[in-house]
């Protein structure tokens, strides 16, 4: 909820309104893995994806695998295979690419410590892998995606636009002892067509600074700070209101952020009093819900039947990772 507002570019001409997100991470798990390579190459392979290596001093960015490229750089490594295993659809907009950029960018930090016993915070990691994939995208990116891959859990971001101390602040939503009573209220479907979030996101950058649709997004900002105050009384009727009409907001601004399965899916969700809203910038990808467990229990099925029409659409499984992210050291040479 509220994704785009963890932009500079909303966030601070908005600041004034507090403008804030919400998201939930999943335990659908981005698991990196690096491996000696021939010597002065960097390979990266990832499923889903055509694997790809090139010389230190060749390296292309401009490639669907560039931002892992781009943090390699940054740390100078070479003569290392980076494997990277997903547990999401590729190109979900489940935030996958910035999970395992915040996974790259930890363990190359953990490497360039020299076995320092000291961690490198998660906020500094979550700031780097956020920085590297802004100068490969070429355009202003938000931050909640790194920040749902660092710390777990289900929160709300509140962000500040002042010049000292951090750009965010975090409040959890939800407890970890909560979580498996709030997983029987959501609901997650992949549509089985894949997003390019950078397309709808650079339609609503170019609205808001050519001064359009600028009440609509403090509208968007009421609707996501009614929806986590929502949350911590439990009131899952004011949520799924507040969902929905930041959904309607996002629909009248861009049209495209649904395609016909997302349509129709949200259409299901309101007929059975849910809320329901795309994952990401939308434009395939997923679309998640929320609601009272009877309800969602009855949306289940009608959901389930619509995916039968498309090939690779189906249900994904809803458990909230509390985790984080994690660095594990293996066996070294």
């Amino acid at each position: 909820m509220g994704g785009t507002l963890d932009i500079s570019t909303f966030y601070y001409p908005l600041r004034h309104l507090s403008p804030c997100t919400f998201n939930i991470a999943l335990n659908l798990r981005t698991r990196i893995r690096l491996f000696p390579y021939n010597e002065g190459i960097i390979k990266v392979s990832s499923r889903g994806f055509k694997s790809a290596e090139y010389p230190t001093d060749k390296i292309s960015f401009n490639h669907p695998l560039g931002l892992m490229f781009a943090i390699a750089s940054y740390f100078r490594a070479e003569g290392v295979h980076i494997d990277i295993d997903s547990s999401s659809p590729p190109r979900s907009a489940l935030g996958g690419s910035s999970a395992a950029a915040v996974a790259l960018t930890g363990a190359f930090a953990r490497i360039s410590q020299n076995h320092a016993e000291s961690k490198v915070p998660g906020r500094k990691i979550a700031l780097l892998a956020h920085a590297l994939e802004e100068s490969v995208a070429g355009l202003p990116c938000g931050l909640q995606d790194q920040l749902a891959a660092v710390y777990g859990g289900v929160n709300s971001w509140y962000w500040k636009s002042d010049i000292k101390g951090h750009s965010f602040k975090k409040r959890a939503v939800i407890k970890k002892q909560f979580f498996n009573n709030f997983r029987q209220h959501l609901l997650l479907a992949y549509c089985g067509f894949p997003h390019e979030s950078k397309n709808i996101n650079q339609k609503w950058i170019k609205q808001f600074v050519s001064g359009k649709y600028h009440k609509l997004w403090a509208e968007i900002i009421s609707c996501t700070q009614m929806f986590n105050k929502a949350l911590l009384e439990k009131n899952f009727k004011n949520a799924c209101i507040a969902m929905n009409r930041e959904t309607a907001i996002r629909r009248k601004m861009t049209p495209d952020v649904l395609d016909k399965m997302g349509i129709r899916l949200v259409d299901l969700a309101v007929n059975h009093k849910c809320g329901a809203r795309f994952t990401g910038a939308g434009g395939g990808g997923c679309i998640w819900a929320i609601g009272e467990i009877n309800d969602i229990s009855r949306l289940r099925h009608a959901w389930g039947e619509a995916l039968l029409k498309r090939k690779e659409a189906c249900l994904l499984d809803v458990n909230i990772d509390s985790k984080g992210l994690e660095v594990n050291e293996g066996l070294r040479d």
